[in-house]
């Protein structure tokens, strides 16, 4: 399996010629302390992988030489899953630190190492499900054998038919109850729901009723500006013909002082 390798002694060269540059050295050390950290994740990553790898390999000869019963080989199975999960998580982990790679070079390498691990998860999923496949036949077949050896086989043979039966009931029972409490959870969801719509049908209902108030206060004030307009028009009219007639007035007495003859 091919890793990134760090040289020590060129690194801290280059430290040196960085210094002479004006540099200063604590952070060029900071920096190759980052480097040398990666590169140790890397390798651990790596190890991770080939352990899963390895142990992956194991279940599946163990899956393809199980005898049985059915619930033997259904753990070994959950197992098979779960390093299988446990691997894929890693190699995403070793292309995420890949991706975090400074130098192209090294980049690429990690890149070309998770994708020959991807090829062998797949080529470890083939095998599994051909183990699976011929373990599952060759069980029927030890259960059919079973059966047919005699009234000692057939009793065997139905009393494991119970005991499949009873794991089979348990497990719906188990179903029905875990969907009666989500049921539960979201009739209860449900009334907080309606509860919170109520309220603000509440809230907008009385909004709607201020608002109507507010709309009958404001026509009543537009009536009255209305009312009070057309009430100063007509005290500006009757205040121009008293200012009219009492203009006409004046004239008409100073008409008859001064020109008494017209």
């Amino acid at each position: 399996m091919t890793t990134v390798r760090y040289n020590g002694r060129k690194s801290f060269d280059g430290c040196r010629r960085s210094e002479r540059c004006g540099i200063p050295l604590a952070v060029v050390l900071d920096s190759v302390g980052n480097m040398a950290s990666a590169d140790v994740h890397v390798r651990i990553c790596e190890q991770e992988i080939l352990k899963y790898d390895l142990e992956i390999k194991a279940l599946i000869q163990d899956v393809k030489e199980c005898p049985g019963p059915q619930s033997k080989l259904t753990e070994l199975n959950a197992d098979v899953k779960k390093n299988f999960h446990n691997l894929r998580s890693r190699i995403q982990d070793l292309e995420q630190m890949a991706m975090e790679q400074d130098r192209e070079s090294d980049k690429q390498v990690i890149l070309s190492q998770v994708e020959g691990h991807r090829k062998q998860m797949l080529s470890n999923q083939t095998s599994w499900r051909k183990a699976n496949l011929a373990s599952k036949l060759s069980i029927d077949n030890k259960e059919k054998q079973e059966l047919l050896c005699g009234p000692d086989g057939a009793a065997r043979h139905r009393k494991m038919t119970k005991e499949c039966l009873a794991e089979t009931s348990s497990g719906i029972t188990e179903n029905l109850m875990s969907i009666s409490r989500m049921m539960a959870q979201q009739v209860q969801q449900s009334e907080e729901t309606v509860t919170s719509l109520a309220t603000s049908s509440r809230t907008i209902q009385e909004t709607n009723d201020e608002f109507k108030t507010m709309t009958g206060t404001i026509q009543l004030g537009r009536k009255l500006i209305t009312k009070y307009n057309r009430r100063e028009l007509t005290d500006k009219l009757l205040i121009f013909l008293a200012l009219a007639l009492f203009l006409a007035t004046v004239l008409y007495i100073l008409k008859k002082r001064l020109f008494p003859f017209l």
